[in-house]
C-alpha cells in the first residue's frame, strides 16, 4: 500500500468545473484560468486591473463614496453591519472601483465591479460611480472601459437601487451622443439589473468564456414558466449566437483585443 501523501493546504484546489486537482500557483500565472479545462474563476476588482492596466498607469477616483441605508433596512443582520463587515472582508467601500489608466498605451477611463462584495450588487454607489465614468470618459474625451459581474440590483437599496438602471442609462446616453466610445467586457455573473442597463449599452461587448449572462438565472425562469431551457442557456456562447454579445475573449487576450478596439474605432 503506497504511502498517502497529504497536499498542504492553500497550494492545491478542485476546480469547481472539471474537478482536476489544479497547483493554485499555476492558476494564478494563468489570470485565474484553470490549466486543465479553461474555466474562467471570478477575481476582486483589484486583481482585474492588476491584469488589465499598463502597470502604475491606474489612477482612482471617487474612492470617498459611502452607501447608505435608506430603507434602514434589516433581515438577518441590519444592512449597515453587512456593509461594515463587506468593508473589512475587501478592504473597499462598495462593489465598484473607477479610474483613469492606460491598456496598451491606450488611455482609458475603467471601470470594475467587484464580485467579493455582495457578488457586486448594484446600489447607490455603484450607480454614482459609473455616472462619474462616464462623465469623465466624456471630459477627457477617453474611451470607456466597464468590466461586469454582478447579481443585479442591491434589494437593501430598495429603489434607489433600481433608479440606477435609468440613471446609468441616460449617461450614457449622453456618452453616445458625444461620439464616445464605450467598451463592456461581460464576466461570470453579468445579471438582472445590470445586464438589464449599462452592461447591455456598450459599442461593443466582449464577454469571458462560459459567464452567465442574462436577466432573471436559468432556474428562475425554469421555475416560473415551467418549460424547458434550451442547452448552454445564458451562457456568454449562447448570447454570442444570438446577437447580444460581439465576441467571447479568453482572459489572457482582453488587454490586447480592447486595445484593437480603440485603435480601430480611431479614439
Amino acid at each position: 500500500m503506497p504511502e498517502r501523501v497529504d497536499i498542504p493546504a492553500g497550494l492545491w484546489s478542485r476546480c469547481e468545473s472539471c474537478e482536476h486537482m489544479v497547483y493554485e500557483k499555476e492558476v494564478a500565472e494563468a489570470l485565474y484560468v484553470c490549466p486543465e479545462c479553461g474555466f474562467h474563476r471570478r477575481v476582486d476588482a483589484r486583481t482585474r486591473i492588476e491584469q488589465l492596466v499598463d502597470p502604475g498607469s491606474f489612477e482612482e477616483f471617487a474612492q470617498d463614496l459611502r452607501s447608505t441605508d435608506p430603507l434602514s433596512f434589516k433581515d438577518r443582520i441590519t444592512y449597515q453591519e453587512r456593509l461594515r463587515r463587506e468593508q473589512e472582508k475587501t478592504g473597499e467601500p462598495d462593489a465598484m472601483v473607477v479610474g483613469r489608466a492606460f491598456i496598451r498605451g491606450r488611455g482609458v477611463i475603467l471601470g470594475v465591479m467587484n464580485p467579493s462584495f455582495i457578488m457586486a450588487s448594484m446600489g447607490a454607489v455603484v450607480g454614482e460611480k459609473v455616472t462619474r465614468a462616464i462623465e469623465r470618459a466624456l471630459e477627457d474625451n477617453l474611451p470607456l472601459v466597464l468590466v461586469t459581474a454582478s447579481g443585479g440590483a442591491r434589494m437593501q437599496e430598495g429603489m434607489v437601487s433600481l433608479v440606477q438602471m435609468a440613471k446609468t442609462s441616460a449617461a450614457l446616453a449622453r456618452l453616445d451622443e458625444a461620439g464616445g466610445l464605450y467598451i463592456v467586457v461581460a464576466t461570470d455573473p453579468t445579471t438582472a439589473g445590470v445586464a438589464a442597463s449599462f452592461a447591455a449599452l456598450g459599442d461593443v461587448i466582449l464577454a469571458e468564456p462560459k459567464a452567465m449572462i442574462g436577466f432573471a438565472g436559468p432556474r428562475v425562469i425554469a421555475n416560473t414558466i415551467n418549460a424547458e431551457l434550451p442547452d448552454g442557456f445564458q451562457t456568454a456562447e449562447f448570447m454570442l449566437e444570438h446577437g447580444f454579445v460581439d465576441r467571447i475573449v479568453h482572459r489572457a487576450e482582453l488587454r490586447r483585443e480592447i486595445a484593437r478596439i480603440i485603435d480601430y474605432c480611431g479614439k
